[in-house]
């Protein structure tokens, strides 16, 4: 094991090395001493709080590994098996003992006592205590294994053109020149996802039907409402969403309406249409960032050292340990993640990489979670370093922005390396939309927990084309794929309401780049200092520690879109 490795480790003084965790069994007397441990002293009281941060970390670690390895190979029936059985048989009972441990903190006047860094803590332990029922422990748990199918549909999804092709690696001949080839691709992998239509919409129905028991056993009218306290939404309300579908709304679709009538002049083509809307619009080749993983790995740690050399460093312990795993394959899940290891304090990056720009922009934008996996690393709790999606998308978001500056490590051509930079730049406010929709339309999905699969997908072309601008994309023929978009989301099915945060950070992560832009050393001191934090500080104040706004409004909106787009214009 590399030195460093071991160093960031945490060293264990509670939980024993030995420990194998096979069953409930195994874990319970952890649970039990602490339960049973006294607490009459300030001093005792934060002995408790790490004890019990270290089994957390255990746990935690233990699970995400099952994880990490099913996703890696959906097709093993074991691995499969054994998060399964973390899920179904371990967690539940750990949820059952963690809430009797929250009961000790909040009944003891010494956790009242504590404030500073602990003041984030108590208010999501005070809100996970008010919403724990135990009649929901079996369906969360059954939750947990139904939400995995979607992973294991969608891994088995490929095309047969010049062989066989999971759906990342059919999405390269979208940037193919001939048209003729990027419309049959195109639609072979929409009317492959069409095969699983009905399984995909009657899954979601009975999470929804589950997940909705959920909330009326927790005291709520709808999941959205229970959902939006379980994540600990004490920054911004519902209504504060809907403020930011409106300004996206209202700000974004006028420039995407003009960057596809551009697109369709210099293509040429009467009609633009879906399969227009990737390939390089003055008909070049597609971008080839990197040869083959090897290399595609070699650039992406010397571009994160040219931002700053300690940032090289933590993508090569992660190279260095196997610590990723980046090619896409038949079996794999899609997707991409950084999975935080609580324990290790090194996270593990998981990618489907093809060979195209959209590779670049996933593992600089995971990279970036990895720094704040490891900047944050020596935070003493867990649950210090349990960040809200608000603050961890910022740190991943940025970095794509903040990378970008250096992509000339991965295209030595200067007209390649304004292509790209163009294209993400106008994948950056082509997402917004996206992401607002997405987010519309699960509010409405819970708001209607009895609707049906037809209304589901009439509610979701309704929402669609409130954000269509000037509609210069021609659908026709193809309201069929279209009614079902939302199922290559993976979100709706795995993380319900884990999206906005997205647009949030988005956000975010321009003002970043802008100030970037502007002052580079600065910026990256403002950029670690609020990776730093963890989640010690409200969303608010961590966005202020990095130097910008958490913010809304049309005005805040429409200023940082602007920018973008001003920028696309000078390349």
């Amino acid at each position: 094991m590399n030195s460093l490795l071991e160093q960031a480790k945490q060293k264990r003084t509670f939980v024993s090395a030995e420990l194998q965790i096979k069953s409930w069994d195994d874990v319970r007397p952890y649970f039990e001493r602490l339960n049973a441990f006294v607490i009459d002293s300030d001093a005792a009281m934060k002995t408790f709080l790490a004890h019990r941060s270290e089994l957390e970390a255990v746990l935690e670690e233990d699970m995400s590994w099952r994880y990490i390895k099913m996703t890696c190979d959906t097709t093993n029936e074991d691995l499969r098996n054994s998060f399964n059985v973390f899920v179904t048989e371990i967690d539940p009972e750990i949820q059952k003992y963690s809430n009797l441990l929250d009961k000790k903190c909040l009944e003891s006047p010494y956790f009242q006592n504590l404030s500073g860094d602990y003041r984030i803590m108590k208010r999501a332990l005070q809100q996970r205590e008010s919403l724990f029922r135990e009649e929901n422990v079996p369906l969360i748990a059954e939750l947990q294994t139904m939400e995995q199918e979607y992973g294991n549909i969608t891994s088995q999804m490929t095309i047969e053109y010049e062989g066989t092709k999971t759906m990342q690696q059919a999405a390269v001949y979208l940037k193919n020149t001939d048209r003729t080839v990027r419309e049959t691709v195109y639609k072979l992998m929409q009317e492959r996802r069409l095969q699983d239509e009905d399984v995909l919409n009657k899954n979601l129905s009975e999470m929804i039907a589950k997940r909705h028991q959920v909330a009326l056993n927790a005291g709520f009218e709808n999941f959205r409402d229970y959902k939006s306290k379980s994540l600990c939404r004490f920054d911004y309300t519902k209504e504060d969403c809907f403020a930011f579908h409106n300004a996206i709304q209202k700000s974004v679709p006028p420039l995407l309406s003009e960057m596809h009538k551009e697109r369709k002049r210099k293509l040429n083509v009467d009609v633009l249409r879906p399969w227009d809307l990737d390939v390089d619009p003055e008909q070049k080749e597609a971008l080839h960032p990197f040869r083959n993983t090897k290399d595609f790995v070699a650039k992406t740690i010397a571009c994160f050292t040219e931002i700053k050399p300690f940032y090289g460093k933590c993508l090569q312990l992660l190279s260095d340990n196997g610590y990723w795993d980046l090619e896409s394959r038949v079996g794999k899940a899609p997707g991409g993640y950084n999975n935080p290891l609580y324990e290790s304090n090194v996270p593990f990056i998981f990618m489907n990489a093809a060979g195209t720009l959209h590779d670049v922009e996933t593992l600089v934008h995971e990279g970036g979670h990895a720094i704040h996996s490891i900047v944050s690393a020596d935070l003493p709790l867990v649950e210090f370093k349990d960040l809200p999606s608000e603050v961890a998308e910022l740190a991943s978001m940025s970095m794509e922005l903040i990378s970008m500056e250096h992509w000339h490590i991965y295209f030595s051509n200067d007209e390649d390396l304004k292509r790209a930079k163009k294209a993400q730049l106008e994948g950056v406010l082509s997402v917004l939309p996206w992401i607002a929709i997405v987010d519309k339309f699960q509010h409405w999905l819970y708001e209607h927990p009895t609707h049906t699969a037809e209304q589901r997908e009439a509610q979701w072309l309704e929402i669609v084309q409130q954000f269509d601008g000037e509609k210069v994309v021609d659908w026709s023929g193809l309201e069929h794929i279209r009614k079902c978009m939302w199922q290559k989301q993976l979100h709706i099915y795995e993380v319900p309401f884990y999206y906005i945060e997205y647009g949030f950070a988005q956000l975010g992560a321009i003002a970043i780049w802008k100030h970037y832009k502007e002052n580079p050393q600065q910026t990256l001191e403002q950029y670690e200092a609020f990776m730093k934090l963890g989640y010690t500080q409200s969303i608010p104040e961590i966005y202020k520690a990095a130097g910008i706004e958490f913010s809304f409004s049309y005005e805040y909106v429409k200023e940082l879109t602007d920018f973008v787009y001003n920028e696309i214009k000078k390349l």
